[in-house]
């Protein structure tokens, strides 16, 4: 049997727990990663569906520019430039859902405003009469 020096063995045992930790490391930062940028996507498109990109244009586009950056990111294995990203788009994506949502119910409280003055003014004309 080939017996291996005990210094020898400990640098084999050594490096051997030095690349389980740095896999260990890596791991549990991709998992949260992943899922904010899909969250962030999910975000987008939701946001997409409200009548953002119609609505609020400027705030869908920094939404779908740091998606797309988180996803580089993703790609190239920076985990926390991805999770910034993915969480900044994800607020793009809410605020632009927001703006969208409001300026909805402020053409309907107008259209409202308007079918009222009308008629009132039908009501008006119908008690000169």
């Amino acid at each position: 049997m080939d017996q291996q020096h005990p210094m020898t063995q400990l640098v084999r045992a050594t490096a051997a727990a030095a690349v389980l930790v740095l896999a260990g490391c890596a791991s549990p930062q991709k998992a949260p990663a992943t899922a904010d940028v899909a969250v962030s996507r999910n975000a987008v498109e939701n946001a997409v569906s409200a009548g953002a990109a119609e609505l609020a244009p400027a705030e869908i586009n920094m939404a779908r520019e740091k998606m797309m950056r988180a996803n580089q990111a993703l790609a190239a294995k920076d985990y926390k430039l991805a999770r910034e990203l993915a969480i900044q788009a994800q607020a793009d994506a809410k605020l632009a859902q927001s703006k969208a949502g409001s300026a909805k119910a402020t053409a309907a409280s107008n259209a409202l405003d308007e079918d009222l003055r009308v008629l009132r003014q039908e009501v008006d004309r119908a008690n000169t009469q």
